[in-house]
């Protein structure tokens, strides 16, 4: 549960100590966090679906609007490619981005749930104001205070959950944000469908319901304990005792305690977090937590398949409510797969889960490439027989990556950064996450337009990549307590020349 950069190598000793139960303070403690992740998702599922809602064209983007009812003579590549209404969804991330900055020093010293509590005041007054809006300067303003929201509540969730959860279970727990991440799009797209039908005001409702998560959040965040890690950095010793005692349901902590304070007088020691990262010894944490995993998550080639989708549906004979069922089935499998991760990744692993679906959606690629390749952009409509099978493969790499990359690019990070620096790298991975998700929002259309199904041979030669960069660099770190995460540099047959062990000693983890 702790973390700390200069580990007592006692710690190793002391882990088998740690002591829990599941208790009613954790579970709420868990749901109520893992509702940052609700933001995120109704955000991601809600901008798809309003933006393509004629009544919300009409108001504030009336060329594009005339454009798509002149049904220009463009390849069915191009013919979706616009980068002023990208631009306006991908201008959240870019607030987010900038404000995981403000969230790292925010949750260094006031604690993780200051902001959680300010994230969902944020995103709360963000929908508020799109749901408002009466010209695009209001839509933009509620994107940035939206983009606000996400930025603190990602920085600040997967930390919470990470600290809260006992080591056994951490990968299950942590992966809550995910859930709620599906859970969020899922929802979204059921009130799109039935409030594309309310004209002409049917996409305020759309927007302004994002209140509700935040409001949920903001109260139950009121009555939220602070993380005993977060407690003991500030000097809160007894405070810190009392809600580590709370939550595991057991008196003794004695073990998980000492750990918890040999980490916070390391990570007082360090003035400048940010500059920290950069030592050597954070060297593996900042490579693979801070740059690799995050940039990865948005390269996989997840938002192509969602925006392909519902060509391909509409060719199966779906009609009008193609984007419906698209949608619907998509989101639905993420939910399966995470379920299916929170009962995989602490028995199997997180390498198993990155490893495996690296080949299933490397696979799917290639499948989809090819068929799109040889079959589709014509401007003929997709034989039945080949879109049966991208439906299959679109499946199949939806669940892919809805049991690794998904959850895992949040789970991952939030367990590798020692205590001193893990606000920081926290707001790095957020920071990282959210430039590279605006820029496959920006570009995949205008790339889809000029590389056609070329697109997807790139997104399976990246997954390559990404999964040679996780078989050789990552280590499996399942059940492994946070403050003894250093220990595994220490034996990796790559890392150890970069984190030397403090006593002279390699301590094995077990």
């Amino acid at each position: 549960m702790a973390g700390g950069g200069f580990v007592d190598p006692e710690a190793a000793k002391r882990a088998h100590l740690y002591e829990y139960r599941i208790t009613k303070a954790f579970v709420f403690a868990c749901c109520v966090a893992a509702l940052g992740g609700s933001l995120f998702g109704y955000d991601l599922g809600v901008s798809g679906g309003v933006t393509s809602m004629d009544d919300f064209l009409i108001r504030f983007f009336p060329k594009i609007y005339a454009r798509k009812q002149q049904h220009l003579n463009e390849t069915d590549y191009c013919k979706y490619d616009n980068q002023l209404l990208t631009l306006f969804t991908s201008s959240l991330y870019f607030a987010g981005l900038v404000s995981t900055f403000g969230a790292s020093y925010l949750t260094r010293t006031k604690g993780r749930r200051a902001s959680i509590l300010f994230g969902s005041v944020s995103f709360f007054l963000g929908g508020l104001l799109n749901a408002c809006a009466v010209n695009i300067a209001m839509l933009i303003i509620g994107r940035i205070l939206l983009g606000l929201g996400i930025g603190f509540g990602n920085q600040a969730v997967p930390l919470y959950l990470s600290e809260t959860a006992p080591p056994k279970i951490r990968g299950m727990i942590n992966q809550l944000f995910q859930l709620t991440t599906c859970l969020g799009i899922l929802v979204a797209n059921f009130i799109n469908y039935f409030t594309d039908k309310i004209h002409p005001w049917g996409w305020r409702l759309s927007l302004g319901l994002a209140m509700v998560p935040a409001s949920l959040m903001f109260i139950g965040g009121l009555y939220l304990p602070e993380t005993p890690n977060s407690l003991v950095e500030q000097g809160r010793l007894d405070e810190a005792r009392m809600n580590l005692e709370r939550i595991r349901g057991t008196t003794n902590v004695d073990a998980e305690f000492h750990d918890l304070q040999v980490a916070s007088d390391a990570a007082r020691a360090i003035k400048h977090p940010f500059r920290n990262l950069l030592a050597r010894k954070n060297r593996p944490q900042f490579v693979i937590g801070a740059l690799g995993i995050p940039a990865f998550q948005q390269l996989t080639g997840m938002n192509s398949i969602l925006f392909y989708a519902p060509v391909i549906f509409q060719s199966l004979g779906f009609g009008s409510n193609t984007s419906l069922y698209s949608s619907i089935i998509t989101s639905s499998m993420l939910v399966v797969a995470t379920f299916i991760s929170m009962y995989v990744v602490d028995r199997k692993g997180r390498r198993f889960l990155f490893l495996e679906a690296g080949c299933q959606m490397i696979i799917s690629m290639l499948v989809v490439a090819i068929i799109l390749g040889l079959k589709f952009g014509h401007g003929v409509e997709l034989p039945k027989s080949y879109a049966a099978i991208l439906v299959v493969m679109i499946c199949a790499f939806v669940l892919a990556y809805g049991w690794s990359w998904g959850p895992l690019g949040w789970l991952v990070p939030s367990e590798l950064f020692p205590l001193e620096t893990r606000s920081a790298g926290q707001s790095i991975v957020v920071c990282n996450n959210l430039f590279f998700t605006a820029l496959v929002a920006q570009c995949f259309l205008v790339s889809l337009c000029h590389l056609r199904y070329g697109i997807f041979l790139l997104f399976a030669a990246l997954i390559m990549i990404m999964s040679c960069f996780v078989y050789f660099l990552l280590p499996e770190t399942k059940q492994v307590p946070i403050e003894e995460i250093v220990l595994l540099w220490q034996n990796h047959r790559f890392w150890k020349k970069y984190v030397e062990p403090s006593d002279g000693k390699v301590v094995r983890v077990g």
